[in-house]
């Protein structure tokens, strides 16, 4: 059957791989019909994520179909069509059992640090597969970049009344901007990207919109849209170590400060100021298993619209040609999809 494999930074091929075996127990065949392409499979592409060996089929935010189960399996049948959770955890380490799973000692992550899918058919922990009978399949790719998101604005906690600071709308600060925006926090969003923030504005009604430009400029704006308290809980989701290390100037007194964003450089910033105004530093590693059934509902209520999300679609035989078009600012992409199978 028909891959894609990363090689080496920049190097796709395309590869033709053994079918897999009958499923296990405990486990289900996936046939995977839908592919996003994330921040993380960018950082993969170009060498700078740190949990990544070359070679790998990549593939990680999937709309899958269910194809057989295994003995045991009780969660989903054939025929179904499911998100992936893709954090295939131990269950035995310390973490996981304390309820950590996300971010387990043995973690394995689908299409990061194992192969992926990026296949047409993979075997896959049926445990992992989140079935939804009204989404379609690329709704049900966005579930992990949703899940991601939603495990950073519970990690922030924002309440009612709070000032929340989402900095950097990719697909990962619109995750944790959909999340933060559901505790009643009043949002502000902040963007190199003037396109990104008049998204931010016409699709959620965000009108706290900070440019950045690196001049303190916005500093002043900040002040003037707190009344000069700053953030209760500010999320950094740029990956940009510039960008994080000066974020905690931007936190409230008492205040949290979130990174979702992920580099392999220095973070740095002065004692005093974390100390004197006495702030939460926290990470935020994936999510957890049930912030994903929490997310079907919201999108199958309505609650969270996946309508403006999907800009750019291309099959899996485009992608060795077009991957690299896609991941350059000039080309508009908010999120794309992979069609990896016909449906």
């Amino acid at each position: 059957m028909k891959a894609i494999r990363l090689v080496a930074p920049q190097k796709f091929e395309q590869i033709e791989i053994e079918e897999p075996e009958k499923p296990g127990r405990g486990e289900a065949l996936i046939r995977t019909i839908q592919m996003g392409i994330c921040g993380t499979d960018v950082s993969c592409y170009l060498g700078k994520f740190p949990f990544f060996d070359y070679p790998r089929i990549p593939g990680h935010e999937l709309g899958v179909e269910v194809l057989e189960v295994g003995e045991g399996v009780n969660n989903v049948n054939p025929g179904d069509r499911c998100s992936l959770e893709p954090y295939f955890n131990c269950g035995e380490c310390h973490p996981c059992k304390k309820g950590y799973g996300n971010c387990c000692e043995n973690l394995k992550v689908f299409g990061v640090m194992m192969n992926g899918g990026l296949c047409e058919r993979s075997i896959v922990r049926a445990d992992k597969l989140h079935p939804s009978k009204e989404l379609s399949f690329e709704q049900l790719a966005l579930v992990e970049t949703l899940a991601i998101g939603c495990h950073a604005s519970d990690r922030g906690n924002p309440q009612k009344g709070d000032h929340a600071l989402i900095i950097g709308t990719g697909p990962i600060g619109l995750s944790a901007l959909e999340f933060n925006r559901l505790t009643g926090a009043t949002i502000t969003v902040m963007d190199m990207s003037v396109e990104r923030l008049e998204f931010c504005r016409k699709n959620y009604g965000v009108e706290n919109l900070i440019l950045f430009k690196g001049d303190g400029s916005e500093i002043e704006q900040m002040r003037e849209i707190t009344n000069g308290g700053f953030f209760d809980v500010v999320t950094d989701a740029t990956g940009n170590h510039h960008s994080m290390s000066n974020a905690l100037e931007f936190v409230a007194y008492g205040g949290s400060l979130v990174y979702v964003g992920i580099t392999t450089q220095e973070i740095s910033f002065t004692h005093p100021a974390l100390h004197r105004r006495e702030i939460d530093l926290l990470a935020s590693r994936n999510a957890l298993p049930k912030d994903f059934p929490r997310i079907l509902r919201l999108i199958e209520d309505g609650t969270i619209n996946t309508a403006p999300w999907i800009t750019h679609r291309i099959t899996m035989a485009q992608v060795k040609e077009k991957f690299e078009s896609l991941i350059i600012p000039e080309s508009g992409v908010l999120k794309a999809m992979i069609e990896v199978s016909p449906q």
